[in-house]
């Protein structure tokens, strides 16, 4: 559900008004750099990801009009975030949280055959999101804090109040269960 405000900026960029933008920078601006600063750890990078987010709102809206503004700006520069993260990841092999996080989930979600090549996008995300919203609240909450918010597993046990050992064992469970949820979906 769109907020007064997103609404006043989805008017603005179907009429092509650029202060749209400036706007969104104005309202969304410090959670796109955190999120992907969190993601990149490099002020720099982060700066550019969320340029080229304000740039794909540009261009996406319209003719897209978002359900929420906000989660589909939030999308795109985690999105954008990640993809220049396996770049610099490529290049550098560097070691960190995100690279943990991201090679825990691809160990998940990696079937026989490229994921990406034989199942629809839309139904894979569709039956993630089914499977997340399925958990008992905490552990959904764990596990989104860990592979959508790219938390590492410190800060995440010390924000639940539980070891360190206990998170780890509940993010392995569920990326078990995730894996026995898509394989009964059909989609890995």
């Amino acid at each position: 559900m769109r907020t007064q405000i997103e609404n006043q900026i989805i008017q603005l960029l179907d009429e092509r008004d650029e202060s749209a933008l400036t706007i969104i920078e104005r309202e969304y601006g410090r959670l796109c750099r955190k999120i992907s600063l969190d993601i990149l750890n490099n002020q720099q990078d982060a700066e550019e990801c969320c340029n080229d987010a304000l740039m794909r709102v540009w261009s996406s809206v319209p003719p897209m009009h978002p359900a929420s503004l906000r989660a589909y700006l939030v999308t795109i520069v985690r999105h954008l975030s990640i993809d220049r993260y396996k770049v610099g990841k490529a290049r550098c092999r560097a070691d960190s949280q995100l690279a943990e996080a991201i090679d825990e989930l691809d160990s998940t979600l990696a079937g026989k055959e490229d994921v990406e090549r034989t199942v629809d996008q839309k139904q894979l995300v569709a039956a993630a999101e089914a499977f997340i919203r399925s958990l008992p609240h905490e552990q959904g909450r764990i596990f989104l804090m860990r592979y959508y918010q790219m938390l590492p597993i410190r800060e995440i046990a010390e924000k639940c109040g539980i070891s360190t050992a206990n998170a780890k064992m509940i993010l392995m469970r569920t990326r078990k269960q995730l894996r026995k949820h898509l394989n009964q979906e059909g989609l890995l």
